[in-house]
């Protein structure tokens, strides 16, 4: 075992750190240049494959680590994006961020991501402060309140900044969001389509895009077919609070068919529907919202519309990427909506007189 040798004072000196691999040293072991280890670093496409590996095959020899805090110096990009996220369970903005994660490791960018406990202005402001002090290319921010749009928009002016789930106001950030309203059209005139005079919906709370657009493109299905339009009652987006609508709709014999806001709504619907006595579908279809991974295997499996998160991801990264590489002659677009689609199962069926 080597000694630390002695201070001037006795006291034992602190050994020495191991010195670092630098990237001379790759190219050592490998037997190329320098230059050539940095193209395979900065994936070039003029290395030829067996080189490749030869240089790959030595850094992991050598356990080589990318000196990116030197790197961003030299070229001002830390390949890193931060991603605004806020502590929920909720079934969307867990898969948006899970969808954003995933299309920015998949484009070769490390990911930092930042959690709010709140939708607040403050808050957000907070997180982007933090990201930015770890030198992020850019934000991506689920914002399912436009309280979070607008915190985007006081960013500094070089920091480009994404919301995904606003509702594209034209002084907030850039957005990108599922086409809301078409869902709810979907879900609509399928049970238009199956006979019900009209449909009910199940409600999200009031201050969310989401549930404001999901309620106009209900109530303008409606209008368009000269159907009646009942009055709504908003909610919260899980299964309590759909239980508490069900149970009301379930009172009233005029209700045959009913929209809910989310597929979590649509469970607390179904179990209000069985309590009441009401067959789903024979007396009462019940159309969801998201088509979670196991609304599939409701009782009855839910007719529900389908949102893509993985094409939301890569639709807010390309929209992130075409803002931080903008020029002024041709400005990125503001908003990007992402078409869902309606998944028809054995919760929906023809109305039966």
């Amino acid at each position: 075992m080597a000694s630390r040798k002695p201070a001037a004072d006795g006291i034992p000196a602190a050994p020495a750190r191991p010195r670092l691999t630098v990237m001379r040293d790759v190219a050592k072991l490998a037997g190329v240049s320098h230059q050539t280890v940095s193209r395979v670093l900065n994936n070039h496409p003029n290395v030829r494959v067996e080189t490749r590996e030869r240089v790959l095959e030595a850094m992991r020899s050598l356990n080589y680590r990318r000196n990116l805090a030197a790197r961003t110096l030299v070229t001002r990009q830390s390949d890193t994006l931060g991603i605004i996220g806020f502590e929920t369970t909720l079934f969307g903005p867990a898969s948006m961020l899970y969808g954003i994660e995933s299309a920015a490791r998949d484009a070769g960018y490390m990911v930092s991501i930042a959690s709010v406990r709140d939708l607040e202005r403050r808050q957000v402001l907070e997180a982007v402060d933090r990201l930015t002090q770890h030198s992020v290319d850019g934000v991506i921010a689920i914002a399912p309140k436009q309280s979070v749009n607008h915190a985007l928009a006081q960013a500094p002016p070089s920091l480009q900044c994404v919301a995904v789930g606003g509702s594209g106001e034209s002084d907030a950030a850039p957005t990108v969001s599922i086409d809301n309203a078409a869902g709810a059209r979907l879900a609509t005139q399928h049970l238009l389509d199956l006979g019900h005079a009209t449909v009910h919906h199940a409600a999200g709370p009031s201050d969310w895009p989401e549930s404001v657009e999901r309620i106009e493109g209900w109530r303008r299905t409606l209008y368009a077919a000269g159907a009646v339009v009942p009055p709504v009652e908003h909610g919260w987006w899980d299964a309590e609070s759909g239980y508490a609508q069900g149970r009301a709709m379930a009172r009233d014999p005029a209700v045959t068919a009913i929209f809910c806001a989310n597929d979590r709504i649509a469970l607390g619907v179904l179990r209000a529907l069985h309590e009441a006595g009401k067959r789903v579908p024979e007396d009462v279809s019940v159309v969801g919202f998201d088509d979670m991974p196991d609304s599939g295997f409701f009782v009855p499996p839910l007719t529900t519309v389908h949102q893509d998160f993985g094409e939301l991801g890569r639709r807010s990264l390309s929209l992130l990427l075409e803002h931080m590489a903008t020029s002024p002659e041709v400005p990125p677009p503001d908003r990007v909506l992402v078409a869902p689609q309606l998944v028809i199962r054995t919760s929906s069926g023809p109305l039966r007189h």
